[in-house]
């Protein structure tokens, strides 16, 4: 009987392990569901924009969280605000595109809401004073057909009706300028690090109280050693409000990952001043707009981008695919 007991132990101890987990065994969270059904929305059948608008009626306002778009497949980030600036949350919300003469309608795209929300101790001072941080935001996969300007709306579903979106113009772009993707290789340049500035976090972040703990690596030393998260982001500078919540995001993801991934917040701004421009590992990176996100496996390739917002389940699950 001594066999069958001891295995019995061995596994319920091994069941309370998993369960419980650890910094370095914490679940992954799953991808949030949709926030409705291609039936909940009108088809696009090849039609205009005037037909949705007109079947429609009234207005909210649509507000991407991204511009780096490219033809096929985009994670699609944005928020809805009510025409008295009041964010929509928690919606049924779908997607459409079309050229800019309207015709072309592709869609319905079915949206996800992603939370924002940090536990407690995450949370900045600067995210919890700022009355315009965004709370949530709506992610959908869009496929874009053709280069060049087009056309977004949103439509979501509010007690019972559908309500449109103002039309957003989006430019699909071929080459140029634009940060590395996914599958690239990561670009190796010297960050800036607590170390350096004799531990006056003040400089070199602008969070309140900073994220210390982000600041510890240099990319140039831990690339193609170690996982690395690395966020660009300028949390009380922030032209679009997601930079406060996007680094606590990052500092809670770290307190749950694998202590070998290497997490780096690099600001924006030259000395955290905007007149004097980018500094240079944004630069370096060729990023036009802020925040960005890149999680980067071993072999120092990207491999996962976010531009704009994101949520925690969202960072952890790339997180988890390098790991």
């Amino acid at each position: 009987m001594r066999r069958p007991q001891l295995t019995l132990v061995a596994l319920l101890v091994a069941a309370l392990v998993a369960g419980c987990g650890g910094a370095d065994q914490a679940s992954t969270p799953a991808p949030q569901p949709l926030s409705g059904k291609p039936a909940d929305f009108p088809k696009a059948r090849g039609g205009t924009l005037e037909d949705i608008q007109a079947e429609n009626g009234r207005s909210l306002v649509l507000r991407p969280t991204v511009k780096d778009l490219k033809k096929g497949m985009n994670r699609y980030g944005f928020a809805l605000y009510d025409v008295a600036g009041k964010q929509i949350l928690g919606a049924p919300v779908a997607l459409y595109t079309a050229h800019k003469d309207g015709k072309g309608l592709h869609g319905p795209y079915i949206a996800r809401s992603e939370s924002l929300k940090v536990s407690g101790p995450f949370q900045s001072r600067t995210t919890a004073s700022d009355p315009a941080a965004a709370k949530a935001i709506y992610v959908a996969e869009v496929p874009f057909h053709h280069l060049g300007d087009q056309i977004v709306v949103a439509i979501a579903r509010l007690d019972g009706r559908l309500v449109v979106t103002s039309p957003y113009s989006a430019e699909v772009v071929r080459g140029g300028v634009r940060p590395p993707d996914v599958g690239d290789r990561a670009i190796r340049v010297h960050t800036r690090t607590l170390a350096q500035v004799g531990g006056d976090a003040s400089q070199i972040d602008t969070r309140v109280p900073p994220a210390t703990d982000l600041l510890q690596n240099d990319l140039y030393d831990v690339l193609r050693k170690r996982p690395v998260v690395i966020t660009f982001a300028t949390p009380a500078l922030c032209q679009t409000r997601v930079c406060g919540p996007v680094v606590d995001i990052v500092e809670q993801a770290k307190a749950h990952a694998p202590s070998d991934v290497a997490f780096i917040h690099q600001e924006i701004y030259q000395d955290n001043e905007v007149k004097r421009g980018l500094q240079g590992p944004v630069a370096a990176w060729r990023l036009q707009t802020e925040p960005w996100t890149f999680v980067i496996a071993r072999s120092g390739r990207i491999a996962a981008r976010f531009e704009g917002a994101f949520s925690l389940g969202e960072l952890e699950r790339a997180i988890a695919k390098v790991t």
